[in-house]
């Protein structure tokens, strides 16, 4: 026989309700001795207070003789059966007197699981109240199961979903309490090389994570898995796991799954106290969970360092530096996308030309390494214009012929302030990307509108505007993902940033600073900042 199946044919609590006491004695009797634990009662009243008690033993099945002094037997197995707390309580009926065909229809049609007359066989009566207790442990098993498999789809998406070493550490310790409704402890190995030990004290609490040396990973691996790859689950006794982890919450034995994807990766490990885990389901379930965690790891482990690579590379298309002008200060904040986006192509340039100081920046629409890598062509074209002294608006043409030969499809925002050596005029040439901020001595803000349609449309580019400038101006070129905010007209962003600016300090790096921590955290795009003050 299974273990299931000696796990639901054994001993319950059994409530007998009877208002005959010497039928309700020998029911009762033939019940213990066979192992069961008996709660009597003579009214149906009496029988359905039992039930509702959060003193006595909840019962497990229920035997009811029809005719009651106070309601009839089919009666309470209505309430039964209508009460969510004990819909689930298989009944069996029993009487001496209604034990015509239409009695047993009308007490299975009402709810009743069986029924039997008297007088009964004892071993009929065990082995029906044995049956009712099988099929009832095997729903509630089953119905229990489903629950799980349901968690452990929303913990297996969450950790899927994680964007994050952070948010996975909580998605795949919050998923090992929900499953097993039982507090829980998740390691694993970060990218920088760090053992993050993350804990939690049961469903819904809200996980933290405790200091743990990276030895620790290696040790636990000894005890499961050893150097393979897949997942295993085993038991560790209480004071072993206190050994290797003092700190840990958890008590008693330790139920520990452990799963890896790549050879040469310390493994995953989820653990929970070893109570929490009922039989061979509650370990599958678990060691299903610890493989998709694996994968999931894996999965952000590639993108992290797949993402510092395409971050190294984009660096390598913007300025080393910028240059040495007399007479202006300048100033250049970046800031790629966060670790969850891609890399996108918004790209800064300054070059002391024969005609001037020319400021551009710019922006490839589009996040990928490609968008970046058209980045790096056109900023590199326009330095090669630039130098050959054309003008900014003939740069933009230039630019405009490049794209259509070689990038078709593509589409660029530049904006180019070229400054005259006297610093006495600026001329603004901007190619569909948001207007430059002119900060002026006298405190005002403005922004210089004028513009043309953006690179990579194939439309002429007007001349550029020519505006008048005075020494302790200061001159603001951005990318829009330092002032776009999600559902807010844009217009209004620029109108808060302006205003920022303008009361901002005059101090060129501090302003940076200032607009940067304001206006530039929690943002999903590249972030460039260049500022020029002519004195």
């Amino acid at each position: 026989m299974t273990e299931a199946f000696l796990r639901d044919s054994a001993p319950a609590v059994v409530l007998v309700i009877d208002d005959d006491e010497t039928s309700r004695y020998i029911l009762s009797h033939w019940l213990s001795r066979a192992g069961h634990t008996v709660l009597d009662a003579s009214t149906g009243t009496e029988g359905l207070a039992l039930l509702a008690s959060s003193h006595a033993p909840r019962p497990e099945a229920a035997i009811i003789d029809v005719k009651l002094p106070d309601m009839s037997g089919f009666e309470v197995c209505e309430r039964i059966k209508g009460d969510p707390r004990t819909i689930g309580l298989p009944v069996i009926h029993i009487s001496a007197t209604a034990m015509t065909p239409e009695d047993h229809t009308e007490g299975l049609q009402r709810g009743a699981d069986a029924y039997l007359d008297q007088p009964v066989d004892p071993d009929e009566l065990l082995a029906t109240v044995t049956a009712a207790l099988r099929y009832a442990r095997a729903r509630r098993r089953a119905e229990h199961l489903a629950r799980q498999l349901a968690t452990l789809n929303r913990a297996t998406l969450d950790v899927y979903r994680a964007i994050g070493f952070h948010s996975f550490a909580a998605a795949a310790t919050n998923g090992a309490a929900a499953l097993l409704s039982a507090p829980a402890t998740a390691l694993f190995l970060s990218p920088e090389g760090q053992a993050v030990h993350s804990v939690t004290t049961g469903p819904g609490a809200a996980p933290r994570t405790l200091p743990a040396p990276v030895e620790l990973l290696s040790s636990l691996a000894s005890h499961a898995l050893g150097s393979g790859t897949g997942a295993e689950v085993t038991r560790i006794p209480q004071a072993q796991w206190k050994a290797l982890l003092p700190l840990d919450h958890l008590e008693g034995d330790i139920v520990l799954a452990a799963a890896r994807t790549k050879r040469g990766r310390p493994p995953i490990h989820l653990a929970v106290p070893s109570g929490a885990v009922s039989g061979s389901d509650d370990r599958e379930l678990l060691q299903q969970l610890a493989s998709a965690c694996a994968l999931s790891l894996e999965a952000l482990r590639s993108y992290n360092e797949e993402h510092s690579l395409n971050l190294t590379l984009q660096k390598t298309f913007l300025p080393d530096c910028l240059p040495t002008v007399p007479g202006t200060e300048l100033a250049v904040r970046y800031l790629p996308a966060s670790e969850q986006a891609e890399i996108g192509g918004d790209f800064y340039e300054a070059l002391d030309t024969p005609q001037g100081l020319l400021l551009a920046i710019g922006d490839v629409v589009g996040h990928s390494l490609f968008a970046a890598t058209v980045m790096g062509e056109v900023r590199h074209a326009l330095r090669a214009y630039a130098l050959e002294a054309h003008a900014p608006h003939q740069i933009l043409q230039r630019l405009e012929a490049l794209l259509a030969y070689s990038r078709p499809g593509f589409t660029v925002t530049v904006c180019l302030v070229l400054i005259d050596p006297d610093r006495r005029h600026a001329h603004v040439a901007n190619a569909g990307h948001i207007p430059p901020l002119l900060l002026r001595d006298d405190g005002q803000a403005e922004y210089l509108h004028e513009h043309g349609p953006l690179l990579g449309l194939g439309l002429p580019h007007p001349p550029a505007t020519t505006v008048s400038t005075v020494p302790g101006s200061r001159i603001l070129l951005i990318t829009d993902g330092l002032v776009e905010v999600r559902n807010e007209d844009l217009d209004h962003s620029l109108t808060t940033f302006s205003s920022a600016a303008a009361s901002g300090p005059g101090e060129l790096e501090t302003l940076c600073n200032v607009l940067l921590e304001r206006f530039g955290r929690d943002k999903d795009d590249d972030i460039a900042l260049l500022a020029a003050r002519l004195d």
